[in-house]
């Protein structure tokens, strides 16, 4: 199990709420000139009055707003807000607060619901596709490699499961909002129908706390995390903990792909000492090669190769072509320390 403090520190903010981003009524959007903000500017804010469920009115830089806010907040907060976009919607960060939010019990109960979570069974091992279409849909025969690759780091990388990671970057700059809000926290799912004509509600719609039960003080309030967001918490548990990730979609029409990325032990070269390396497999079953399990093992620049293959067939013709592969590797500043193929019936997966 995790440390509880490692947890809360990493995963608090998708336990709090799905949506880092708020935005004003548009009725007050005009506000922003009055206000004369700047992008990236940070301005202190009141909380005056909730007026609706997560919606309270808001004091910023003497005018008053309405906008929707985390379920913790109170009214009599003060709040730091940063401005995200002047246009098309005035669009603000909920950055900070002067009020501690996340108090000892507040840190507690995340830690003990993620605890929890982290028991329970998963529901998605693996990181699904970010679309439904494969990751080549092209009409040449052979995929094209280098856009092969990069769809599927694309789909890795808006999975949600570095999105912390991705928020800080966002902070820094070195990461747009556009890009931030590709991801599955920033794409609230209300409850009932909505229509495909309305992202800009969605957008700016916020996660809603399950309800207490009558009696419970409000310092003790329970987060939650919605409940299209569970499995995809629970596979950046299983990714902290075991420092593996697991992807699993089509690689073309019809062509299913397992892709495992983890971090393994290995002997370094001085005695007695151990080093890390990353070790990135492929999973497929081919058409004319049958299960075929591809294993890149990274150690400093250099990689090793291993294969493992379904049939005899198989392994001559994968031995045939390693040659070509190792040039190409090596072509390209990769230096190839071993390749190995083995035949094991039972790879495809």
């Amino acid at each position: 199990m995790l440390p509880a403090d490692l947890l809360a520190a990493t995963l608090s903010r998708i336990a709090t709420t799905d949506k880092p981003l708020i935005t004003p009524s548009a009725a007050q959007q005009n506000s922003q000139n009055t206000l004369k903000l700047a992008v990236g500017q940070h301005v202190q804010a009141t909380v005056q009055a909730k007026v609706a469920a997560d919606v309270f009115q808001v004091k910023v830089a003497n005018q008053t707003m309405q906008m929707q806010l985390p379920a913790f907040v109170r009214p009599g907060d003060l709040i730091t807000l940063q401005v995200v976009s002047l246009q098309p919607r005035l669009t603000f960060s909920f950055a900070a607060s002067v009020n501690p939010l996340s108090t000892s019990e507040q840190l507690g109960s995340t830690a003990r619901m993620l605890s929890s979570l982290s028991q329970q069974p998963i529901r998605q091992d693996y990181v699904p596709p970010t679309r439904r279409e494969p990751l080549w849909i092209g009409e040449r025969a052979a995929p094209d490699t280098s856009q092969l690759a990069s769809r599927l780091h694309q789909s890795l990388s808006h999975s949600g499961l570095f999105y912390e990671s991705h928020q800080a970057q966002w902070i820094a700059g070195a990461r747009t909002t556009p890009q931030l809000m590709q991801e599955p926290q920033n794409l609230f799912r209300p409850q009932g129908a909505q229509s495909a004509a309305q992202p800009a509600t969605s957008q700016a719609a916020m996660a809603t706390p399950a309800s207490l039960p009558a009696g419970t003080e409000s310092s003790t309030r329970m987060p939650t995390i919605p409940e299209h967001l569970q499995p995809l918490v629970q596979q950046q548990l299983q990714a902290l903990e075991n420092k593996q990730v697991v992807w699993m979609g089509q690689a073309w029409q019809g062509q299913d792909m397992r892709w495992e990325v983890r971090e393994e032990d290995a002997r370094s070269g001085k005695e007695g000492e151990d080093a890390k390396q990353w070790v990135t497999e492929l999973h497929l079953d081919l058409p004319k090669l049958g299960g075929v399990t591809a294993r890149l093992s990274m150690n400093g620049n250099a990689v090793s190769l291993k294969f493992e293959v379904a049939d005899e067939q198989t392994a001559r013709t994968m031995g045939a072509a390693t040659e070509q592969l190792v040039a190409s590797l090596t072509a390209h500043g990769v230096p190839v320390l071993q390749t190995l193929i083995e035949r094991t019936p039972e790879v495809s997966r």
